[in-house]
């Protein structure tokens, strides 16, 4: 397998744990990462130790370097559309977190401008590679589990976020709900065709002057008859909660949450046993790892790229329907073009 030469666009949470990640790849070097921030202090010291060769603050240092054919795009979703369209122009290969954008419209016309160019776009999500969903996925595709009926997904942060971060994340179906339209399309093998939103502002209600909510109850139709539920909530208390289920005409394949053991614990005074692991990192941590090398194996291979940047615009339209839903009463219909 050949070198790959990366730039990273974005140093926060997630630009930093792929960071982490591509560092350990035999056949990866990270030349540049670029953020706005990076002759802050506490970014410079975070640099020295990053395995990252040079760290800037303009993103177009990185797209105009010759050397680099592979751009990680870990920036606000505002700057998506521009970096991917600047990347993909410049011959490069395109890893970018979600969501695309907060327009349709724009990622559409986008989708059509890039779609028959060389260069593989890849949206980040990561939980198709997680060993449990994609083993349920597997088991549903492959007629195990009949004709499917239900898919249940439950989705719950162990806390929520400041109230500020409303104002620029776009609201729950865009920043965390999307995982779930996007892992509900997966185990269902089929479109979703209809959704109906309802939820509210339960946990900390000054988000509502952002047109947030932070707990939600999602209905999902599909093209192939089946019906789906998403369950989410900013805040569970007892840890990450990650759970799917698909129920189908032949039987049904679930998963739990991810413990630090499986130990259980039962005395006189109880049956006790741990917690689900706290946050998206520590729960997804080998599928961060596992999305990557899928990628860099999909370019060194020429393989068709999945989840590409048709799967995150339809993401993407089923966040929209939501949306709507959730404003109207009523269901939408999802409109993919």
């Amino acid at each position: 397998m050949k070198e790959y030469v990366v730039g990273v666009i974005g140093t926060g949470r997630i630009g930093k744990l792929h960071i982490a990640n591509l560092v350990q790849l035999k056949n990866v070097r990270v030349k540049t990462a670029a953020d706005p921030m990076a002759d802050k202090k506490e970014l410079q010291e975070w640099f020295k130790t990053s395995g990252v060769e040079h760290y800037v603050k303009d993103s177009n240092e990185i797209i105009e370097d010759s050397e680099i054919d592979v751009v990680f795009i870990c920036s606000s979703t505002d700057t998506h559309l521009d970096l991917i369209e600047k990347s993909v122009e410049a011959g490069k290969h395109v890893f970018c977190e979600k969501p695309i954008s907060f327009s349709q419209e724009e990622t559409v016309a986008l989708y059509d401008k890039i779609k028959d160019l060389d260069s593989k776009v890849m949206i980040g999500f990561n939980r198709r590679f997680d060993v449990n969903f994609s083993a349920i996925q597997q088991t549903a595709s492959d007629g195990t589990l009949g004709e499917p009926h239900i898919i249940k997904i439950t989705s719950r942060d162990p806390e929520a976020p400041s109230a500020v971060y409303s104002e620029t994340s776009g609201g729950l179906f865009f920043d965390m709900t999307i995982h779930d339209f996007d892992m509900a399309r997966f185990l269902a093998n089929s479109e979703v065709t209809e959704v109906y939103a309802q939820g509210g502002a339960l946990i900390d209600p000054s988000i509502e002057k952002y047109e947030d909510i932070d707990t939600a109850i999602i209905t999902l139709k599909f093209e192939n008859g089946a019906h789906g539920v998403i369950d989410n909530s900013r805040q569970a208390v007892y840890g990450y909660d990650q759970r799917a289920e698909v129920f189908g005409t032949k039987g049904q394949a679930n998963t739990e949450n991810e413990t630090n053991t499986r130990v259980r614990i039962s005395t006189v005074d109880g049956i006790s046993e741990d917690k689900p692991k706290w946050f998206f990192l520590e729960r997804y941590d080998a599928a961060f790892k596992a999305e990557i090398e899928y990628f860099f194996e999909a370019i060194e291979n020429n393989l068709d790229i999945s989840p590409d940047y048709s799967d995150g615009l339809k993401a993407q339209a089923i966040a929209f329907a939501a949306k709507k839903s959730y404003q109207t009463g009523k269901p939408v219909k999802v409109v993919y073009e």
